[in-house]
């Protein structure tokens, strides 16, 4: 069976951030198994081509595209609400598919009136991304209150979905949702895009990267919560023993003031800062590599660009949790989370003369190719999409139709 989608993502879709290219991996995806998808969206970020993307009337005033909680959010969701609605009404969906706990309630408040089914698309706790940027005190009343908002958003729809064991362990365990309603679909990586050895010359030399040194690469949000901070903290102990390395910093925002604590740390000129990079060059850039490296703190959401690592073939080092582990297996390079000193240690150990890169090169590719590619994740999807329809309810099914002539 084929549906038709409407996607809610309250986001600036796109910008070249996790989360998105996760929506535009599966939207991409989908289509290809012959459904029908239809975003609903932001006003800013960057029309992408074969998207059916409708966005919120501009709002001049807001042009922030990194990730992070604002109180903006609450008119911007009042209207990604209402465009939601006309725009369910013009396409006339099977299924609902909200991104974010946002999404997962304006979903509800569409698949209430609609009679469509739900599906939440999960991607880390939202009192564990107010914690993270520092939005809120922890024993705040507020941050109580969202905790306690943030258990009832998880009980709305029909089906939730999630991309890691650990979340759905929390999902379980603290916000008591049975087992029956929670799925894993993983992500994934476009493994003919993301790929070892592509020509990465011109980008080699327009970076001005010194030659005969190794390069870490890192390509994602510049920010705490990624663990950009333990990882400017941790090369001072890599260079010290091994200076014939360099670091290539990519992604944004925060860009100066990583390479203000870079300088202050006294290795500046062994790293560079990229800036954002556009999605469709981020293969070519990961390829610049000898390592790759990834320091995410959080210990429940997924962390996606390890799967882009993996596709290039690049020796992965990342901090040892459950996610890290469902994603890269024995083949990671591990280090003590949140320890810099442990992360130069495992940063170090990929960098050794007498470590078997490229036996690992094949296999991090070879498991990427058996487990990890997007066509999966969509069939997953479409599995729990037939799910959510089904439970939405013999009542509701019968009181609403889109009077359709197939």
């Amino acid at each position: 069976m084929s549906y038709r989608i409407l996607m809610i993502a309250p986001t600036p879709f796109f910008a070249d951030r996790g989360c998105h290219v996760q929506i535009y991996e599966q939207m991409r995806s989908l289509r290809k198994l012959g459904h029908e998808v239809t975003i609903c969206t932001y006003h800013n970020g960057r029309d992408l081509p074969g998207l059916d993307i409708r966005r919120i009337i501009k709002i001049p005033w807001y042009n922030k595209i990194e990730a992070g909680p604002s109180y903006h959010k609450l008119y911007l969701d009042l209207l990604l609400l209402v465009k939601s609605l006309r725009t369910a009404w013009q396409i006339k969906p099977d299924i609902i598919h909200g991104h974010l706990h946002e999404g997962a309630v304006i979903g509800y408040l569409v698949s209430r009136i609609t009679k469509v089914p739900l599906l939440f698309d999960l991607q880390g706790s939202l009192t564990g991304e107010l914690r993270a940027h520092n939005f809120h005190p922890e024993r705040g009343l507020l941050y109580k209150l969202l905790g306690w908002a943030e258990g009832m958003i998880d009980h709305l729809p029909e089906v939730v979905v999630t991309q890691s064991t650990e979340m759905i362990e929390e999902l379980k365990n603290k916000f008591r949702l049975p087992a029956e309603k929670v799925f894993l679909t993983l992500d994934g990586v476009d493994t003919d895009e993301f790929r070892p050895g592509l020509d990465s010359t011109d980008l080699r030399a327009s970076l001005n990267l010194p030659e005969g040194k190794k390069i870490v690469v890192y390509l994602g949000l510049l920010n705490e919560y990624q663990g950009v901070d333990c990882l400017i903290q941790s090369i001072p102990h890599v260079i010290a023993r091994s200076p014939k390395v360099h670091f290539l910093i990519m992604g944004f925002p925060n860009e100066d003031k990583y390479q203000r604590m870079a300088e202050r740390s006294g290795v500046g000129s062994y790293v560079t800062f990229t800036g954002r990079i556009d999605y469709k060059e981020a293969p070519r850039y990961i390829c610049l590599g000898d390592v790759a490296i990834s320091p995410k703190l959080g210990e429940t959401e997924a962390n996606g660009k390890l799967y882009n690592y993996m596709a290039c073939g690049l020796p992965t080092v990342a901090f040892d949790t459950q996610v890290n582990r469902e994603i890269l297996g024995d083949l990671g390079i591990y280090a003590q989370l949140g320890d810099p000193a442990s992360l130069a240690e495992a940063t170090l150990t990929a960098l050794s003369d007498g470590f078997p890169a490229e036996e690992l090169r094949m296999k991090l590719r070879q498991r990427v190719l058996d487990h990890f590619s997007w066509d999966n994740v969509a069939r997953r999807l479409e599995s729990c999409y037939e799910l959510a329809y089904d439970r939405c309810g013999q009542h509701t099914k019968a009181a609403f139709r889109w009077n359709k002539k197939a």
